[in-house]
């Protein structure tokens, strides 16, 4: 006699929503999920297994009278159409409590290490001067624009920018995907970014699902929240609406660490056709032309009727050009994921005895000896 679990109807609604998958999708591969949510028929517990692995909910969820009030775990700005986004779904869980994870282990690693605070975090209030602010953060990274100005690609730029913010203490982590699960891609629209502040650990994650000029604007905009000494999941962009006073403040700065408003001015050649200088200006310093357009605006080259139109125009061309996802080598994909701060500390931890072999494969998302053993050549610590 097969055995049917009684499921609350609503929790098989409220996991295909906080799955984010497409219901058409779900029912195709549970062809009596409809009856299921009608309470027609029940389950048997290996159907209710191979559910929740499908909508990525822990299996003990579908006991519930009820379902649960699930909250992000740090502020969430986040917003569509200036409205907050009430219900997260389960790839945005994941991926934060993966990091806070990750998180937690380096806090502990570095404490045992002997390393000091960071004073940075939590130095500045969103009372500063944007403009002093950001010239705070660029000094404390090394963030040289002239230098930035002869990298030659936006993925060079990007990589060094991650590597001066990971140079003074700071992990960055970067994936277009849940943990290592190629099966679920990061929607950027759902978010793009986060920072989890400590002043041990600091940490950002990018979402990698974002075109490589984007990325450049999250990252600025993640570490002004740490030099708040603020926690936060956003959608960072250069739109500068957010209804919340600190992201307008982050958003502000962002822009002036990538693109100083003084330098700016004196190369912008208001008398150029506005895509041919736009994507010049992109170019030059290396960010998405979306910020671009903003600083023409702040610049009052632009109005803000323009600016909105020109900015609507521009991202859906760029939609168009968002990466499929993590691809290119594997080893650098993987690191990038965890961070090369993170990769190479917890590979030293591993190899000297202090971390088990299985605590290392789960934190860098990779379940083989062989993978481990390249990844530190890699990291230079083999």
């Amino acid at each position: 006699m097969v055995t049917r679990v009684p499921v609350n109807p609503a929790l098989f609604t409220w996991a295909c929503e906080r799955s984010g998958r497409d219901i058409a999708a779900l029912n195709e591969r549970f062809p009596k999920l409809e009856e299921w949510q009608r309470q027609e028929a029940q389950p048997t517990f290996k159907q209710l297994e191979s559910f929740a692995k499908a909508t990525y909910t822990p299996i003990g969820f579908f006991f519930l009278q009820n379902p649960p009030e699930e909250s992000v775990p740090i502020p969430d700005f986040r917003t569509v159409g200036n409205e907050l986004i009430e219900r997260p779904t389960a790839d945005v869980l994941d991926t934060i409590y993966l990091c806070q994870t990750r998180q937690v282990w380096y806090r502990d690693y570095a404490r045992a290490s002997g390393e000091t605070p960071l004073a940075f975090i939590g130095s500045l209030s969103i009372s500063a001067d944007v403009v002093e602010a950001a010239s705070a953060i660029r000094s404390a990274l090394g963030f040289d624009l002239e230098a930035r100005r002869r990298v030659r690609t936006w993925e060079d730029a990007l990589r060094q920018f991650r590597q001066q913010a990971e140079s003074v203490g700071i992990l960055v982590m970067t994936s277009g995907i849940v943990g290592s699960n190629t099966h679920r891609p990061l929607d950027p629209d759902m978010f793009r970014g986060f920072a989890l502040s400590d002043d041990l650990a600091p940490l950002v994650f990018i979402n990698g699902a974002d075109t490589k000029s984007a990325q450049m604007f999250t990252l600025s905009h993640e570490l002004a929240h740490l030099w708040l000494g603020e926690s936060a999941l956003t959608d960072a962009t250069p739109r500068f609406t957010s209804n919340h006073h600190i992201e307008r403040w982050c958003n502000r700065v962002a822009a002036e660490l990538l693109v100083p408003l003084a330098v700016f001015q004196s190369e912008y050649r208001r008398e150029a056709p506005l895509e041919q200088e736009m994507k010049r200006l992109a170019r030059v310093y290396k960010v998405s032309t979306l910020v671009i357009l903003r600083r023409m605006h702040d610049a009052r080259g632009l109005t803000r009727e323009q600016f909105w139109n020109a900015y609507d125009a521009e991202l859906e061309r760029l939609e168009r050009l968002r990466p499929a996802g993590d691809g290119g080598d594997f080893y650098k994909t993987t690191i990038a994921r965890t961070g090369e701060r993170f990769a190479a500390a917890i590979v030293v931890s591993t190899l000297e005895g202090h971390t088990l072999f299985r605590e290392a494969y789960r934190l860098l998302g990779t379940a083989k000896r062989p993978v481990f053993d390249t990844l530190s050549e890699q990291l230079g610590v083999a």
